[in-house]
Order: structure tokens, then sequence, then C-alpha cells
């Protein structure tokens, strides 16, 4: 398997494959991160903000579903909180790309490490515990 995986893949290519996904995660939840920041601007940006009252967290953008859901309505706030999402998931795949990258150099120690931090991350985003 090793020998089949490196005829395609060389270490370098698997860490600039890393490095390109860490930046263009980072550009591409930046640009949507500013359209929705525009799109909300245009939209509230001549409201005079209550002071007064705590409305807290809108529904609507606490869940995957309802962030897609109000992207597809084209509401400003939800394609800033798109944005937030694919932010917070960059380091994520990283982390998952290198899994493929230790197995490619059959490092299984590393492996075994890599895929025991991603499931810390996984368990503590999805699992509920804190509320």
């Amino acid at each position: 398997m090793k020998q089949v995986l490196s005829k395609y893949f060389r270490d370098k290519d698997v860490q600039q494959l890393i490095g390109k996904q860490l930046r263009t995660g980072v550009i591409v939840s930046s640009i949507i991160v500013f359209i929705g920041g525009v799109i909300y601007l245009v939209r509230h940006g001549h409201e005079q903000p209550s002071y007064a009252d705590f409305t807290g967290v809108r529904e609507g953008l606490t869940s995957l579903p309802g962030i897609w859901q109000g992207v597809m309505e084209n509401k400003g706030m939800n394609i800033i909180q798109l944005g937030i999402v694919l932010l917070i998931a960059t380091p994520i795949i990283r982390i998952a790309f290198s899994v493929i990258a230790f197995l490619i150099e059959k490092d299984f120690l590393y492996v075994g490490i890599t895929l025991l931090v991603l499931g810390i991350i996984l368990f503590s985003m999805l699992g509920g515990i804190a509320g």
C-alpha cells in the first residue's frame, strides 16, 4: 500500500496540500464573512441599537441547518456565521489530512495520536455536554 501511495504522493506533496488547505480555508472564510458583513450593513446599518434590551443569539444561528437556511434566504448574520464555521473547520480538516499523511508514511503511532486528537475535538464540538 505504501508503495502505491508513495508513487503518487510524497511527504512534501502532502505537506504542501495541507498548507494550501489552510490558506484556502482562511481566505474563503474571510471572503464569506466579508460578504455577509456587507449584506448585514446594507440591510441593518441604519438601525439604532437598543442597549437596554439583551436579545441574545437569534434563532437559526446555533445549528448548521439553521445557518444554511438563513444563507439560502440571503441573511447577513447567517452568512457571517457560515464563514466562522468554515474558519473553525479549517484546522479540523488539517488534522484529518495529517491522519492521511501519517498513514502514507506508515507511522501508526502518530496516526493513533492524531485520531485521538481528532476524536476529542469532534466529541467536544458535537457531544453537547455543555448545553
